[in-house]
């Protein structure tokens, strides 16, 4: 089992930045990759990035490309996702999952953490 606790969500004005973080534990040396999604209300879970458990390569969704950056602390077990230039339609709940074997499979989520982006 691997569990996955996120913190950092709050509020922010558009163009502000916000730092989340994912801390990984358990069996953490069977996990592939671990991706950041998102979730706005009535809206099905978008990709936004991910990066290999190795750290040797990240994935962006278009919408945050240049935007967030996805970065891993490798002796920590923490996985960040630093977001910047941030827009009204960032708002959602973010959520870290990860992959045992392939990239866009999430086999273990966390509880979620809210953004919320003012105007």
């Amino acid at each position: 089992q691997v569990q996955l606790v996120e913190s950092g969500g709050g509020l922010v004005q558009a163009g502000g930045s916000l730092r989340l973080s994912c801390a990984a534990s358990g069996r953490t040396f069977s996990i592939y990759s671990i991706s950041w999604v998102r979730q706005a209300p009535g809206k099905e879970r978008d990709f936004v990035a991910a990066i290999t458990w190795t750290g040797d390569s990240t994935y962006y969704a278009d919408s945050v490309k240049g935007r967030f950056t996805v970065i891993r602390d490798n002796p920590n077990n923490m996985v960040y996702l630093q977001m910047n230039s941030l827009k009204p339609e960032d708002t959602a709940a973010y959520y870290c999952a990860a992959s045992i074997t392939t990239l866009y499979e999430y086999d273990y989520w966390g509880q979620g953490t809210q953004v919320t982006v003012s105007s």
